[in-house]
């Protein structure tokens, strides 16, 4: 990584998304929080500054392309360019999601943000991130969105209750991280998926049994690859993370 690294962490105004921007800042990365609340954003920022992590502010809504283009404008003028991406904003699209039962807006919902939101803010920094000497895109995914583990018998390895909306978008997602890792196979971008685990966030009412600093670990890690380092899978604090 360059001496002054930049990232770019979306949904940090709370829970795995702040940590992550505080353990980036940690290493001495200027990091942009990304949110869309503006009162919740600065508050995040405040914080983190006192901290003593360079943070700053960024205007951020990852359904609108309006907000995703300036952020990318912001990015260049406030810091120069981008280094490291981490796609953490996400939803759950509400309830129910029961197969059966769901409405498809709660689907619709969360495929937006979840994956058109991923697939939006790439792109508008991917010309940012070409310019950077070891430039990294992390997707915050999880592990309901295993396809093996949706379809394992009932035990151990199976993960997540029925979701006919959330846990899709995060197979979706896992799918979208490959296919951008196949078309940059020729450049120095290395782009993968992170699962945090079942951690305690107001996405799942706080229930999760790994604090938001555990949770935020393997994007941490992810975000740090070495040059050499895998780009197209999708991994935990344990390792692979089977699709």
């Amino acid at each position: 990584m360059s001496e002054r690294t930049t990232a770019l962490v979306t949904g940090a105004n709370k829970g795995i998304g702040y940590e992550i921007a505080a353990g980036l800042g940690a290493l001495g990365w200027q990091v942009g929080v990304g949110a869309r609340d503006e009162q919740r954003r600065e508050a995040a920022v405040a914080k983190l500054r006192a901290d003593g992590v360079d943070a700053f502010g960024v205007p951020l809504d990852v359904t609108d392309d309006a907000s995703v283009t300036a952020a990318a404008r912001l990015l260049q003028e406030r810091a120069g360019g981008l280094d490291v991406l981490v796609n953490n904003a996400g939803i759950t699209g509400g309830m129910p999601q029961q197969p059966g039962d769901a409405d498809v807006a709660t689907v619709r919902a969360a495929v937006e943000v979840n994956v058109v939101g991923v697939v939006r803010v790439t792109d508008a920094m991917l010309p940012l991130l070409r310019r950077s000497a070891s430039p990294r895109i992390v997707n915050m995914s999880s592990g309901v969105g295993s396809l093996a583990r949706q379809s394992a018998s009932a035990g151990e390895h199976q993960t997540g209750p029925l979701s006919v909306a959330y846990a899709p978008s995060k197979s979706m997602l896992n799918a979208v991280t490959i296919q951008y890792a196949r078309a940059l196979g020729d450049t120095n971008i290395l782009i993968n998926a992170a699962c945090p685990g079942f951690t305690a966030t107001d996405l799942n009412g706080f229930r999760g049994v790994r604090t938001p600093q555990q949770g935020a670990a393997i994007a941490i890690r992810l975000a740090t690859l070495p040059d050499d380092g895998p780009s197209g899978g999708f991994f935990d604090d344990a390792g692979v993370v089977p699709w």
